[in-house]
């Protein structure tokens, strides 16, 4: 399989090790540099893209590969208030787009055990529910994406929680969220349920990268034999 790399920091240099480890091979590298690169003549050695940038760029990045025909593989947050437009255009084009809050393996099993146990605790109202979440200075959004997902999954099952805010808070309708910077963390995820009598935690800690680079390779390898819009929950058959 060969990959054009959309975003080549810290995330793009551990898909790349893992790419190559797993016999792929990296045909592109874009980064700010060299931005201009991305361009039809450069995709067309690749058979699929991965993209990891940031909030400001990853929307126009989604856009032109989508208009450039390659299949996509999205791991940047902070930009889902286009998320439906970057959707309704992938159908235009019958494209290919993936997309994850979080690409780690553990993490998406992790989303499954968070709703499981949200849908238990609703039927219990003398626990309230908080989130924590943990990462590197380096992280642009707050909450990240992951902890957004984690929250809205919350807020499907427990009806008495209207909405999320990434603050302390005393309102009973509001699920909070609490965001911590410390490096070199590179992520954790905490979901609290406490009672007078008693708390419940889950908890989910990334020790490195190479959970969500495996992840994203593993996606890559879905994306160039499908069309359409998924997710990690098709990519791991959940």
């Amino acid at each position: 399989m060969r990959i054009a790399l959309i975003g080549y920091g810290k995330m793009g240099k551990a898909i790349e090790a893992v790419a190559v480890e797993k016999g792929h091979e990296i045909v592109l590298k874009i980064d700010l540099d060299n931005a201009a690169d991305l361009n039809k003549e450069n995709i067309a050695k690749a058979d699929v893209a991965i993209e990891f940038t940031g909030p400001h760029s990853a929307f126009s990045n989604v856009m032109k590969c989508l208009e450039l025909g390659i299949p996509l593989v999205c791991g940047s947050t902070g930009w889902l208030d286009k998320f439906e437009e970057a959707k309704q255009y992938c159908g235009q084009q019958n494209g290919t787009l993936i997309y994850a809050s979080n690409y780690s393996i553990g993490v998406n099993l992790f989303f499954e055990l968070n709703t499981y146990l949200a849908g238990l605790m609703a039927k219990h109202g003398n626990y309230q529910a908080s989130m924590e979440e943990i990462h590197h200075t380096q992280k642009k959004d707050a909450p990240s994406g992951t902890a957004i997902t984690l929250a809205e999954q919350i807020l499907q099952k427990i009806k008495t929680k209207k909405h999320w805010v990434n603050h302390l808070s005393d309102n009973p309708e509001e699920l909070e969220i609490i965001s911590e910077r410390i490096d070199p963390a590179p992520g954790t995820h905490k979901i609290k349920y406490s009672s007078a009598v008693d708390d419940i935690e889950i908890i989910h800690t990334a020790h490195n990268r190479v959970g969500f680079a495996g992840g994203a390779v593993l996606a890559a390898e879905f994306a160039i034999q499908k069309k359409g819009i998924f997710g990690m929950k098709e990519v791991l058959g959940l």
